[in-house]
């Protein structure tokens, strides 16, 4: 028997067996994981409500950035309702110190985009960036494991250190799109312009509502060097 087929079987047996000691559970319905089945269950997957522009240049989330800044695509990976299973994805993700689901959902994401051609061109990904106490309190910035799940399906290199949140604001969730504008102003910096100058940036973020966090960090990325973005996000609660 080659070599690869027993490993192969050695690393079934031995993830069959962590599996019945440590079940995993879908993040949507709760049902528990197949072996092959990973963060969603297969039903979940399917019936994961994606978002399916028709253009990546000329869509809702890309509007958001004309006249701002230089962006060659947008796109998200699937819309967020408020209370529906699928929200539970984010929840997870965010509150409930589950970093993995981030990064196994920004693979899925990467996979899917990947085949569509969307990063064709794009030099590094960028992860909008948490403020050092919000990073201490949650323990780990939940747009950098996306990041990284999406860099596992693509090759791309990840820069987590390039751009940071200089302010600690409020969160934007009970604000409405004129407060929000305003709390996310002037609260990034870039720390190494000279590693972004000229470079098609991916900038990635776990969900775009209005998308004033993500602008405010390209504007000041764009004032800092002269880039050219493209913007993805795992959820997208704009209009469907």
């Amino acid at each position: 028997m080659p070599t690869t087929k027993i490993l192969h079987d050695l690393s079934l047996f031995g993830r069959s067996l962590l599996d019945f000691v440590f079940p995993r559970y879908c993040v949507c319905c709760g049902s528990r994981l197949a072996l092959l089945e990973e963060t969603l269950c297969t039903r979940c997957l399917e019936g994961l409500p994606r978002v399916r522009f028709f253009s990546w240049e000329d869509n809702d989330i890309a509007r958001i950035f004309w006249g701002l800044v230089d962006v060659q695509r947008a796109a998200s990976f699937f819309h967020y309702t408020r209370h529906s299973p699928y929200s539970r994805i984010l929840f997870a993700l965010k509150y409930h110190n589950r970093p993995e689901v981030g990064k196994a959902m920004g693979r899925m994401m990467g996979e899917a985009l990947k085949r569509k051609g969307f990063f064709e061109g794009v030099d590094l990904i960028v992860p909008v960036p948490l403020s050092r106490k919000k990073e201490r309190q949650r323990g780990y910035n939940q747009s950098a494991w996306i990041a990284r799940g999406i860099a596992e399906a693509t090759g791309l290199p990840v820069d987590t250190q390039s751009v940071v949140r200089t302010v600690s604001n409020p969160s934007q969730t009970s604000l409405d799109e004129h407060q929000r504008q305003e709390n996310v102003r002037n609260i990034f910096g870039v720390a190494h312009p000279e590693r972004l100058e000229g470079r098609h940036i991916l900038l990635v973020d776990d969900v775009i509502t209005t998308g004033a966090t993500m602008k405010s960090c390209a504007e000041t990325i764009a004032h800092a060097c002269h880039v050219r973005f493209s913007v993805l996000s795992l959820a997208w609660a704009g209009a469907s």
